[in-house]
């Protein structure tokens, strides 16, 4: 089967075809602040982003018929449990009024659901289009919601794309299914989140977005909350500001002024401390996290797996494993391939590894 894969970002869409799980073609799709800044609203460049990935397609040398299946990115939905979605009127109506928030991602769905319709006009075949664990997944435990205040429950945002993926792909090399085990993973980015993997159902997992868990190379993670109200109220910042603290200036950029894990890596390498030190301490405090879920699962772990971009330092991996190797196996996949999990998801549950669900 072949599957066409999208994701929009906020500057640039990346698209790719699979046969089967095998890459075809990918390619990033690149716009320019200017070309966007001519739409008021994420959901108006729909039609200026398909008319790009129409004419990319047909430069690749590949006709719209050829497609059997189309998937995008899930966006700000509303809280769903993780898994495969048919996209659908409800769906739609919500990633066009950003029911949760406006997000270059809401054009995933919208946009594969148009590019079907496309090919369906063309061919005498039906197209189904589906989104694929968005980052709005919840499937926390009602205990986990507690924060310790009413009025700041714990939420579920987090890489639910990735690290759907690299469990459900575990599982598989290992002969199991997701359903059947007890798994930690860790997703290292932009920003990082630890989640307690449940036979199939991340009962626990921070916050990864804007104030939860290990600090990140530019999140500050959960800060002393004291100290952060009397920030607050200083006089120092506004809000938007001490928002910006959180997420986007938190992490490495707070400490060393960047956001990049190879340079804070390399200078690392060559014996520059201050930068070893913050670097140690992001691995002591995601190892930290990892004990943390290894407490929600009881001690009851099949496997720990580290994902993520900064999962190719495999010193940064190794210090983790240090600490961690005690709960359960550490097995490393580097890198996010977002292309290949959404296409994965499909695939598999057109197999029927996992029931298509309804939004």
């Amino acid at each position: 089967m072949k599957i066409f894969s999208i994701n929009p970002g906020s500057t640039s869409t990346k698209i790719a075809l699979y046969e089967d799980t095998t890459e075809v073609f990918t390619k990033t799709l690149r716009h320019g602040v200017e070309e966007l800044s001519a739409y008021s609203s994420i959901f108006e460049q729909y039609e200026f982003r398909k008319k790009i990935i129409l004419t990319s397609l047909k430069e690749e040398g590949y006709k719209l018929s050829d497609i059997d299946y189309v998937v995008g990115r899930g966006g700000l939905l509303k809280p769903i449990p993780g898994g495969v979605y048919k996209v659908n009127d409800s769906m739609l109506t919500d990633l066009k009024t950003g029911v949760l928030g406006e997000h270059a991602s809401n054009l995933g769905g919208i946009l594969a659901r148009q590019i079907a319709n496309e090919i369906e006009s063309i061919s005498d075949k039906k197209v189904d289009a589906f989104i694929v664990d968005p980052v709005v997944v919840d499937e926390l435990n009602d205990i986990a919601r507690y924060s310790g205040h009413p009025e700041l429950p714990r939420i579920s945002i987090f890489h639910a794309l990735n690290q759907k993926a690299v469990a459900r792909r575990y599982a598989r090399e290992n002969n199991n299914k997701y359903e059947d085990l007890n798994l930690i993973v860790v997703h290292l980015g932009g920003g990082i989140t630890v989640g307690a993997h449940e036979k199939g159902k991340v009962i626990d997992v921070n916050n990864g977005l804007d104030g939860d868990g290990p600090f990140s190379p530019e999140r500050s993670g959960g800060v002393p909350s004291g100290q952060l109200a009397k920030l607050c109220f200083s006089g120092k910042y506004q809000l938007h500001e001490v928002k910006k603290l959180i997420t986007g200036k938190g992490g490495f950029v707070a400490y060393l002024g960047t956001n990049d894990a190879r340079e804070v890596e390399d200078k690392h390498n060559e014996g520059v401390k201050e930068y070893s030190d913050v670097f140690k301490a992001m691995a002591y405090q995601v190892s930290k996290e990892i004990g943390q879920c290894s407490a929600v699962l009881k001690g009851k772990v099949n496997a720990i797996l580290i994902t993520g971009g900064i999962a190719y330092a495999k010193e940064f991996c190794s210090w983790i494993e240090e600490r961690v190797s005690f709960i359960a196996p550490v097995k490393v996949y580097p890198g996010e391939d977002e292309m290949l999990a959404l296409t994965e998801g499909v695939y598999y549950a057109l197999k029927g590894e996992q029931e298509i669900q309804e939004y």
